[in-house]
């Protein structure tokens, strides 16, 4: 799982003792207002604005007693949306034959960008069908992965 690993592994169990799925971690840095945490969740019947506010509850508790964020930063607990933020090995194999879009940090064969068909993982790697041509992508080069929705 990229996003942030330490953070992830401490709240994953306060999220699943709630009844909710710890989707992912993202720890974006904000101009001028600290960091900005957001931490997406899901349970099967989808989330509402009460699950959102009931985790945040607990996730801001079990942070301010861990004191993983060393300054300033704002808390968001999210639902994944349609255009779902894919962060673990089980969320490509979960959605393989759904359009997503695929950032890596460093390129492949020059390009960071990728948009197709997931058609599953290959030891390390994310197979994604992009315009008829497949691209075995490494799954620590991902910086970013979410699907495509639907229209």
């Amino acid at each position: 799982m990229w996003g942030d690993r330490r953070i992830s592994e401490l709240v994953e169990p306060v999220v699943a003792a709630l009844g909710y799925e710890l989707v992912g971690v993202e720890r974006l840095s904000s101009v001028g207002k600290g960091a900005l945490l957001r931490i997406y969740i899901d349970a099967p019947s989808g989330i509402t604005i009460d699950d959102c506010e009931r985790a945040s509850h607990q996730i801001s508790a079990l942070l301010d007693v861990e004191e993983l964020m060393a300054s300033a930063y704002t808390l968001e607990i999210s639902s994944p949306g349609l255009n779902r933020p894919l962060f673990t090995e089980e969320h490509f194999k979960r959605f393989t034959g759904v359009e997503a879009s695929i950032t890596l940090s460093k390129p492949l064969n020059g390009r960071r960008e990728f948009k197709g068909l997931l058609r599953g993982i290959r030891g390390d790697r994310v197979v994604i069908l992009v315009a008829g041509e497949e691209f075995e992508l490494p799954l620590e080069g991902i910086k970013k992965a979410r699907l495509v929705p639907e229209c």
